[in-house]
């Protein structure tokens, strides 16, 4: 029995310790966009409910955010051009449906693929 809530303590103790990894709490991680919420954080009803100046502070922000040291060979992560993301971000949050997309999943997701429209 003893050996057993043993294993259970181990167990808990390793997805305690685990659950900060990956975790960045770096300035680019806790940076503000213009609508005033850190880039991890905002979402569409954010977007929306900003005017055009926060919302471009907010894709400046974001290709921070994203272009901020990766593990991967390449060293950066992928960005946007900030019109582009700018464009993609109205779009993806006109639907009502959209109003708690993450900005920083939106972005960071059409980034990755940017380079690998048909030529």
């Amino acid at each position: 029995m003893w050996r057993r809530h043993g294993l259970a303590a181990c167990a808990l103790i390793a997805a305690m310790a685990l659950g900060g990894c990956g975790a960045d709490d770096g300035p680019a991680a806790q940076a503000r966009g213009g609508i005033g919420q850190p880039v991890r954080t905002a979402d569409c009803q954010a977007w929306k409910d900003s005017g055009a100046r926060e919302r471009f502070e907010t894709v400046e922000a974001l290709r921070q955010f994203a272009g901020d040291r990766t593990g991967s060979p390449a060293g950066r992560g992928a960005t946007l051009d900030d019109e582009a993301a700018y464009d993609l971000l109205e779009r993806s949050c006109e639907p009502a449906y959209a109003a708690g997309f993450k900005l920083y999943k939106l972005y960071t997701r059409a980034a990755a693929f940017a380079g690998l429209r048909s030529r």
